[in-house]
């Protein structure tokens, strides 16, 4: 058991930042099955980070006089118990609390687990295991919910972390005597955490729009789009070792991350096509830029600051109150844009069937079983081939029908990509913002 501790640890503190944007591939089937609306369902997301942000500092000051090894313990306990809750609701409302109370046993379980890292692997080894666990977490985090929600169902992905959880919570308790810190002399570290949350607010257009493009646009299952943005935790799992390869100064490292975060962005706002390979580079720089920034930012809002739990709550509430900053930006004009997209898709789809070579009445049977399938979306995308099986056409106007259906599709695409472009730009422009924190000289103060 000894030998699992701090190993438990870590993959406990992945598991509450990964549930950051865990489920966003699981939204569209926890819409449906809890008859919700997309307002509604916006909440499983903005409510978990909103309560880990909020609540870390809160969590981190009240632990002062209470041992690491207990503080962790219960709130790795509250987490398992709240996925557990979560797996098991039958509404979206007690979805919803659920969430905020697996925020709140998250934000415990961070501030203990730091200090418990630190105690099993030493300071250097501690800090570093926390920030990369947290990194590899928040990256991850779609791509596992995506795998489990298309093997086996939404549900799957709040199951599937109660078992760690548990395991976590005696490993936690057999953590050795943790040493006395002193009283806190230090302010939080304003600029590396306004730069995370600027980070963060940009980096929810990769992580959670991205997805969101994949499946409800371009009409992938959730099993490829998570294969697919599997690209952003690879390329930040690389860029450390490259980091250490080069040894650029901890500036030039931020800022060069920050420009690699606003040109994948970019890229992914401008795809020459609906074709899955145009987001692998976007991905990749995305996820470099991730692995070059929030590490080496965390660090130096934790560097020389004592008791390390504030300060990396600290981090912990940028980072996650940045998530909710940039879904606040971000859903309205993607939703907007979407609602100014459907008209001239829509007038492109009428065009398209109206020019098809096919009788009168195959026209009318495949207008009306795409009219049934959207209504039966919800105003969302619809499956177009189980549209054009239920039009029941006769054989000889199948290839005709064929051909439609591709040019439906890509219409659909290009719609779809169109409408997601003005947000992955002004998610490039956010992460910007953070270099422009991070460049700009601030003022000295008077010796």
């Amino acid at each position: 058991m000894s030998r699992a501790v701090a190993p438990l640890l870590a993959v406990t503190v992945a598991l509450v930042l990964a549930d950051s944007a865990v489920v966003t591939l699981a939204l569209p089937d926890i819409l449906l099955e809890l008859d919700a609306t997309v307002g509604q369902v916006a909440w499983v997301l903005i409510s978990f980070n909103l309560v880990l942000g909020l609540g870390a500092v809160p969590a981190a000051i009240g632990s002062v006089r209470v041992r690491p090894q207990l503080v962790s313990a219960v709130g790795i306990a509250v987490f398992a118990g709240a996925s557990a809750w979560c797996a098991a609701a039958d509404s979206i409302e007690v979805l919803i609390v659920a969430r905020c109370v697996q925020a709140l046993g998250g934000a415990l379980a961070l501030v203990g687990c730091l200090e418990l890292l630190v105690a099993e692997w030493g300071e250097r080894v501690g800090v570093g295991a926390w920030v990369t666990a947290g990194v590899v977490g928040t990256a991850a985090g779609p791509v596992a919910g995506g795998l489990l929600t298309q093997a086996i169902s939404w549900e799957a992905i709040f199951v599937a972390q109660v078992p760690f959880a548990a395991l976590a919570v005696p490993a936690a308790l057999a953590v050795r005597a943790v040493p006395d810190l002193p009283p806190d002399r230090h302010r939080p570290a304003v600029r590396p955490n306004l730069t995370l949350a600027l980070l963060s607010a940009a980096l929810t257009a990769a992580l959670f729009l991205l997805v969101l493009l994949l499946v409800q646009g371009w009409g992938r299952s959730p099993a490829t789009a998570a294969l697919t943005v599997s690209v952003v935790p690879v390329a930040a799992l690389a860029a450390r070792p490259l980091a250490r390869l080069f040894r650029p100064p901890p500036e030039l490292e931020v800022a060069v991350g920050c420009l690699l975060v606003a040109g994948g962005l970019a890229g992914l706002a401008l795809p020459p096509s609906a074709h899955l390979v145009w987001t692998v580079a976007p991905q990749a720089l995305v996820g470099l830029g991730l692995g070059l920034t929030v590490d080496r930012l965390t660090s130096q809002a934790m560097e020389m600051r004592l008791p390390r739990a504030h300060h990396a709550a600290w981090t912990i509430g940028a980072r996650h109150v940045g998530v909710v900053v940039g879904l606040a930006i971000l859903t309205p004009v993607f939703t907007a844009d979407l609602r100014e997209a459907e008209v001239p898709a829509q007038e492109a789809i009428t065009a398209l069937v109206l020019d098809a070579p096919l009788t009168p009445d195959s026209k009318i049977a495949i207008a009306r079983a795409l009219g049934d399938e959207l209504a039966d979306q919800r105003g969302q995308i619809p499956d177009l081939h189980r549209a054009f099986a239920a039009a029941e056409l006769e054989p000889e106007e199948r290839p005709a029908a064929d051909a439609l259906e591709r040019d439906l599709d890509s219409q659909l695409e290009r719609a779809a990509t169109y409408a997601f472009r003005d947000s992955f730009l002004i998610g490039a422009g956010l992460a910007l913002a953070a270099l422009l924190v991070m460049v700009v000289p601030g003022r000295r103060r008077a010796s």
